[in-house]
């Protein structure tokens, strides 16, 4: 007889699939091919692991990339939202909430608690684990962009004073990457004509 707990656990596994699909607006590095949720995740779980020495506080590692694997799993239910539209915002939505209790609701029920208070947790972005996850999150889409002449940046016109203003969190999780963020920014706007 299989345990009722291993079959929500496969359950939950195959629908995370789906995060595979979900496009983002930013571009593979020196690409044209959009990057999907489950690559990004897999990247700042391995930016997290590279750059860790250069968090502003100790914190704890495995926590850190739990954050960062099923921070956007809720968009598998509720797309993905460019940092930079302006008709949603990227907040922690109403919309985001439901989807969470239903990604996680497939889970055994002490998984779904952990996990929506990991996913709540990062969203407030308030403790150091979440602001080290926060910096992943904001600076791969800075590296992406660099590296493409501006990437989506320059495809939507947005300015460097918008670019900075929604990347500063970066510096909450460590200030070695935000004055290096900053550097690559004003430098790559130097060059582009938004």
């Amino acid at each position: 007889m299989k345990s009722t707990k291993l079959l929500k656990q496969i359950e939950f596994v195959k629908e995370i699939d789906k995060l595979k699909y979900i496009n983002r607006k930013t571009k593979l590095f020196g690409s044209n091919r959009n990057e999907n949720d489950a690559e990004h995740s897999w990247h700042l779980c391995m930016m997290a692991i590279v750059f860790l020495e250069h968090s502003n506080e100790k914190v704890d590692t495995l926590k850190v990339l739990k954050m960062l694997l099923i921070h956007d799993l809720v968009e598998i239910y509720a797309g993905d939202t460019f940092l930079f539209d302006s008709k949603k915002n990227h907040s922690n939505t109403k919309e985001e909430l439901i989807a969470a209790k239903r990604i996680f609701g497939i889970l055994p029920e002490d998984q779904f608690k952990e996990f929506i208070e990991l996913w709540k947790e990062f969203e407030k972005g308030e403790t150091k684990e979440a602001k080290f996850a926060k910096t992943m999150d904001r600076f791969e889409p800075v590296l992406q962009n660099v590296s493409n002449k501006g990437g989506t940046w320059a495809e939507f016109n947005i300015s460097y004073e918008k670019v900075i203003d929604r990347v500063k969190v970066i510096g909450r999780g460590s200030e070695v990457i935000w004055n290096y963020t900053q550097e690559i920014i004003k430098n790559l706007y130097s060059k582009i004509n938004v």
